[in-house]
């Protein structure tokens, strides 16, 4: 299991019945989580002093319930593999539908990977341009760290309100002024047209839903979709990619299916597949929170 293990301004306090208890900076948040099918006692004392409860709702969906909360705040991360002080990405969060904050923390562990592909690939090679698509890109984590690692980034979303998240995020991280292309579109007519052009990029990375609408009611639906979205993609490929990164919080993905598709579609290239879960320490028990799985191909 890959851990997100490098972060200060967060962390998972205790999970039980169904929900996690959460720092963000300052802040405490207890939020559903369907992995939590165990039961075991509200000894951290935390789970008394909550800012902010999302409540669940038989009928599905749910509401928040805030404890002096903010509207919005901030946290931050300092990747692993660049210098300090030029490492550090800087979130807005808030509160907003269906239980979410605007930051998936469990990614830092791709975060990481991915920016340090990237300064590897620059160090041995400073005057390489490395083109990064990141697809379903959602508040724009992996775009900045990629960013950050010095690649030009095209970032896709469907969410006009995400993009715009997005480029706050890269505001926020000192980022204003790098080369990032924000595109409100739907991926795989996104995809499609990028091929006809002819464009190609040196890593893909990808985060889609399970289900989910395109801008203009396109359906998504993960299980369909996800392996001739794959075999678009490794046509955008440049002849000597760095690397093609899937996400997935589907459990029916499971970290071999990931590997699985990797492992065929990529195989004119050199390269391997590893694929594993990820997940983030609990402090109250030292145990690891399940939080879906990812696929990685890297150049050899």
């Amino acid at each position: 299991m890959w851990i997100a293990d490098g972060w200060k301004d967060y962390e998972v306090l205790d999970t039980s019945s169904g929900e996690k208890l959460e720092r963000w900076a300052d802040y405490i948040l207890v939020r559903p989580d369907p992995q939590v099918i165990w039961e075991t006692p509200h000894n951290a004392p935390e789970w008394k002093k909550k800012n902010g409860h999302y409540h669940r709702s038989n009928k599905g969906g749910g509401q928040w319930e805030f404890f002096n909360l903010p509207e919005q705040w901030q946290v931050t991360y300092d990747l692993k593999h660049l210098p300090e002080r030029k490492n550090t990405l800087r979130f807005n969060l808030k509160p907003f539908s269906f239980k979410h904050t605007g930051l998936f923390p469990e990614q830092a562990v791709n975060w990481d990977w991915c920016s340090g592909k990237i300064a590897a690939a620059k160090e041995k090679n400073p005057d390489r341009e490395i083109k990064v698509l990141n697809l379903f890109a959602y508040t724009g984590g992996a775009t900045v760290a990629c960013a950050k690692a010095g690649a030009a980034v095209t970032h896709v979303d469907a969410s006009k309100g995400m993009v715009n998240w997005a480029k706050e995020n890269a505001y926020e991280s000192g980022l204003a002024k790098a080369p990032i292309r924000y595109l409100v579109d739907d991926c795989v007519k996104f995809v499609e047209r990028e091929i006809r052009r002819g464009n190609h990029y040196d890593a893909i990375i990808m985060d889609p839903p399970s289900y989910g609408r395109g801008p203009k009611g396109e359906i998504w639906k993960i299980e369909e979709a996800i392996h001739p979205l794959i075999k678009l993609c490794v046509k955008l490929l440049s002849p000597n990619p760095l690397f093609f990164l899937i996400n997935s919080y589907t459990t029916g993905l499971a970290p071999a299916v990931l590997t699985y598709m990797l492992a065929t579609e990529l195989k004119e290239f050199d390269g391997h597949v590893d694929s594993q879960e990820i997940g983030l320490p609990v402090t109250s028990n030292g145990l690891v929170l399940p939080c879906g799985a990812s696929g990685r191909w890297e150049a050899k």
